[in-house]
Formats: structure tokens, C-alpha cells, sequence
């Protein structure tokens, strides 16, 4: 009998999607809700399992961790890729990865949810009329105002139409956008500086690598206009998140609506829980049915198949994405 946790299920949902009863034959299944961020506690925990079944980035499993599990011999991760996984590891220790598929739209439409919420002050105006309270702000108008995406890539794109519906000016900068891959989706093809001082909001589409991370600082926030958001639902360390806070605290910008966090899940005592000016959720740009029924739909498919032994969807050092292309206009891969 094969021993499979699934871990990291938050909303104890994994078992509604996806094909697991076709396991159960050959296979224990154990379900944590919990999250475990110490590398003992998680060793210990995941000792017995000779799979695991994990939702991408929210457990980082490191060599060290890796080394920790004897028992392991295969890995199910949600997603055409994951940067949590060290897949030079799992190579060098004959772990087999496998990925899936991944929703092309839920997290630029989350990336409106935020939008709107920050505009029309929902966090605000929700608060009062829960407590029998009435109008308490001003909102914005988007017909007119400026959209600034910094990244194109699939999320950008489906933000980028949003923004069009609306009435709104897009511009764009990627590391590696063009101005003519920019006008085909309707936007104008600007410098990063340009980037952040037009924008009335900005949106984060790019993926988090080495060129990317910290790519929005201090300097970049400085160039914002003061009625600016930024809006963040790529990867937060693609922002300085000290700095971040420091603009918000001096309201430098009008205010910042982030779905994503260096250290997820937040911690309780985070200065980002505190600011007024601040809209945060918890991660839930690709939370959706849809997502779910593809992440562990496959997720369970691919475990079959590695217990055939005719493993699908494999993830290696030398192929490092599934499912889909690669995205140049998010800024590259991880």
C-alpha cells in the first residue's frame, strides 16, 4: 500500500476534486489542513509518505528537507510549475515530480477583485454598513484612468482586457516585453520608470525569478503619484514589502491591495494587518472551483499513473513546465 499525504489543504477540499476514490485500492490517503513551516515538524510529519500531494508554494521543499524523507519517491504538485520544489533535488535523489495544468484566467480576475475593492473603498464602506452605518467615502472612476501592468503574460492579458471594458488607458513593461507584443493586446509600451509614474494603478503580472525579486523598491514606489495603487497578485517578494509599508504609513500612495506575501501565511503581528490604507487576502488568486477540479483532478490522474509505473505530466530540472508555453511577456521563468 503506497502512503499519500496531502498537504497544505487549507479549506479540507482536496478530496471534492479529482478521482481519489480510484486510488484507494492501493493507496492510504491522509489529508493536513494545517500548514507547518519548521523543517523538523514537517519531517517528522512526512516521514511515512511515499507521496506527497502539494498545492504549489505553500510548503517549500528544500534538499534538506528532501534528504529527511527516505520513503519519498514521488511528488504531486499543482500547477505547470512550481518554485517550491528544489527540482535539481528530487533529481539527484530519484524523486519523480509531476504537474498539471492551470487556470489561464482566475488570477487577473482577481487581480479586479482587488482593483475595484481599493477604488470604491469596499473594505471601508462594508465595515460601516455591517455595523448600521451608512456612506463613509469617496470613490474613483476608472473610465479614463490609466492601468499600468507590469507584465504581460496570460494573467497581464486578461487584466488588460478588463481594463479596456472599462474605459481605461493601458500601458506595459516587462524585462521582456516589446512594443509591438504590447499593441497586439492593446497597450502602449512604456520604461519602467514610465511605468510607475503614469500609472493610476499598478498591477503585478510578472513572475518571481532573480531579475524579478525586489523589482518594485523603494525608488520605484517614490516615482508613483500620490493617488496611485499598486496591486499585487503575482509573488510578493517582486516587492519590497519594508518599503512598501513605509509608503503606506507616509501616504505616499494612495494605498496598496496585495494578494500575495513573502511569508505566507502572513504573520499574525505584520505591520500589513494595521494600515488603513491597505487591502490584503490570503493567497486567493487561483482559488477557485475550476482551478481546484484541474489541480487535483490531474494531481490524483498523475498518482495513478506513477503507481502504473507510466508516470505523465513529469516535471525534471531539464523540463521545468507543463502544460503550457513558456510566458515571455511575464518576465521569464522562475
Amino acid at each position: 500500500m503506497h502512503k499519500i499525504a496531502i498537504i497544505d489543504d487549507f479549506q479540507n477540499v482536496a478530496l471534492q476534486f479529482g478521482d481519489w476514490d480510484g486510488l484507494r485500492g492501493q493507496a492510504e490517503i491522509t489529508v493536513f489542513n494545517d500548514h507547518l513551516a519548521d523543517e523538523d515538524a514537517l519531517a517528522r510529519r512526512l516521514a511515512p509518505f511515499d507521496v506527497l500531494c502539494v498545492m504549489r508554494e505553500r510548503t517549500w521543499l528544500t534538499r534538506s528537507l528532501l534528504q529527511r524523507l527516505p520513503k519519498l519517491r514521488m511528488i504531486a504538485s499543482t500547477g505547470p510549475w512550481n518554485a517550491a520544489i528544489d527540482i535539481e533535488a528530487t533529481d539527484a535523489l530519484g524523486i519523480t515530480v509531476c504537474g498539471t495544468g492551470t487556470s489561464l484566467t482566475a488570477a487577473g480576475e482577481h487581480a479586479w477583485a482587488l482593483i475595484m475593492a481599493a477604488v470604491r473603498h469596499l473594505p471601508q464602506e462594508l465595515a460601516s454598513f455591517k455595523s448600521g452605518g451608512w456612506q463613509v467615502s469617496v470613490g474613483t472612476d476608472l473610465h479614463g484612468k490609466t492601468l499600468g501592468l507590469l507584465g504581460l503574460g496570460y494573467t497581464g492579458r486578461v487584466a488588460a482586457r478588463i481594463a479596456q471594458a472599462f474605459g481605461m488607458k493601458v500601458i506595459a513593461w516587462s524585462q521582456n516585453l516589446t512594443p509591438q507584443a504590447a499593441a497586439e493586446q492593446g497597450a502602449e509600451y512604456v520604461s519602467m520608470d514610465e511605468l510607475m509614474r503614469r500609472s493610476d494603478l499598478l498591477s503585478i503580472h510578472v513572475r518571481l525569478s532573480d531579475r524579478t525579486r525586489g523589482l518594485v523598491g523603494a525608488r520605484e514606489l517614490a516615482l508613483m503619484p500620490p493617488h496611485a495603487y499598486l496591486i499585487n497578485t503575482a509573488r510578493g517578494p517582486i516587492v519590497d514589502e519594508d518599503a512598501l509599508v513605509r509608503a503606506l504609513r507616509e501616504r505616499r500612495i494612495a494605498g496598496a491591495a496585495v494578494d500575495v506575501f513573502g511569508t505566507e501565511p502572513l504573520p499574525a503581528d505584520h505591520p500589513f494587518r494595521t494600515l488603513d490604507n491597505f487591502i490584503g487576502t490570503s493567497h486567493l488568486g487561483y482559488v477557485t472551483e475550476q482551478s481546484y477540479q484541474v489541480y487535483y483532478g490531474e494531481s490524483a490522474e498523475n498518482i495513478r499513473a506513477w503507481i502504473d509505473g507510466k508516470p505523465i505530466r513529469v516535471l525534471t530540472s531539464e523540463r521545468r513546465e507543463i502544460g503550457y508555453q513558456s510566458d515571455p511577456q511575464e518576465g521569464g521563468k522562475a
